[in-house]
């Protein structure tokens, strides 16, 4: 098999296994692959929701059949989200990579210490 398609391949495994065991964690692996085999900061995190996308749909599915889904409460969060995603790719557009590549990791480092503690 090509280095590029085994890359993809295992990129590709791990951020849906990521994905369907944390629910859209995946995305976050699948920026980090995405940056290193696309090599734009931008095209990763723009890429790297499309994959979030049709990822968290086959997740979903699966744990709306196990009957995981609280779907008021995630209906909810909607309209806030959809706002918020509106403006974060605004924000996108005229972020500096280096920039976008700090907040994202400063988001990580956050998200990871709420999670530990």
């Amino acid at each position: 098999m090509k280095k590029g398609i085994l890359k993809k391949t295992v990129a590709g495994i791990t951020s849906g296994f990521l994905n369907g065991l944390f629910g859209s964690g995946g995305g976050v692996v699948a920026v980090m692959f995405l940056r290193n085999i696309i090599g734009d900061e931008k095209k990763a995190h723009a890429s790297a929701t499309l994959m979030i996308l049709i990822m968290s749909t086959v997740s979903l599915i699966f744990y709306a059949i196990y009957g995981h889904v609280d779907w008021a409460m995630g209906f909810k969060f909607v309209p806030g989200g959809i706002i918020g995603a509106v403006l974060g790719t605004r924000f996108l557009k005229n972020m500096q990579s280096d920039k976008l590549k700090r907040l994202f990791g400063l988001v990580l480092v956050i998200s990871g210490a709420v999670m530990f503690f």
